[in-house]
């Protein structure tokens, strides 16, 4: 089932980034479900444009960022719990090369390493992080962060943290206020969000155990606010 589903997302959003029909903005909005954590329930999610930043939005039934993942004391077999909006953006937008994979932002918590830009600390605290995802039958749930092969130098933002991973770690304003986690993004770095569409996900992923590739793994997914990850939401602009 749930391969199904992220074949239908790569799908989903390899159209939406050739197909700029116009749509009306809305959110996503997901019924309760008590067989999952209240603080990973999510409800709804959103991304709204207000002057000259995005905000990315997600509601869950509980209060948002209590539940964490467990240290284990090492890097390898360690524990990510995330809220993540998948986009249809491309790569390109982000600061990688074009047409990589599934582009998502995430605000991550991982208590046994730092992924933060320029070698700082950020283990202690929920941050956000852009992900390049892509389809591998060896990861639980389907999908990994895509690896950098050894020996290559693809392009990456300014802010990669020096990890074999599309991942990007800028240091954007992130909030937990109640059942609500926000992340305000400058418009200037991500033009193409106004036209972009979107879901909301709660998961988990895993560090490889052996350090091999894929090297981060979507272990388990916790809550699709549409259900079947068809990236139904549409940026509200305003008026």
């Amino acid at each position: 089932m749930l391969t199904k589903l992220i074949t239908g997302t790569l799908v989903v959003a390899g159209t939406a980034l050739l197909c700029h029909v116009p749509a009306s903005a809305h959110s996503v909005k997901a019924e309760p479900k008590q067989a999952v954590q209240a603080s990973l329930d999510i409800i709804e999610t959103k991304i709204t444009t207000k002057g000259d930043k995005a905000v990315f939005t997600t509601r869950v039934r509980g209060e948002a960022g209590k539940h964490k993942p467990d240290a284990t004391g090492k890097f390898e077999g360690s524990s990510v719990y995330a809220y993540v909006w998948p986009t249809s953006l491309d790569s390109g937008e982000i600061g990688f090369e074009k047409k990589q994979g599934i582009v998502a932002l995430a605000v991550t918590f991982h208590p046994d390493f730092d992924d933060a830009a320029n070698g700082g600390k950020n283990r202690h605290v929920w941050h956000p992080h852009w992900v390049v995802l892509a389809k591998d039958a060896a990861c639980g749930a389907g999908l990994k962060v895509i690896d950098i092969p050894a020996g290559t130098k693809p392009k990456v933002p300014k802010t990669w943290p020096g990890v074999p991973l599309l991942i990007d770690s800028p240091d954007y304003p992130t909030s937990f206020t109640g059942d609500t986690v926000d992340v305000e993004i400058p418009l200037n770095l991500i033009n193409g969000i106004k036209g972009a569409s979107f879901d909301g996900v709660t998961a988990g992923l895993k560090v490889n155990g052996n350090l091999h590739a894929p090297l981060l793994c979507v272990s388990d997914v916790f809550k699709v606010a549409s259900g079947d990850l068809s990236l139904p939401g549409k940026v509200d602009t305003g008026k």
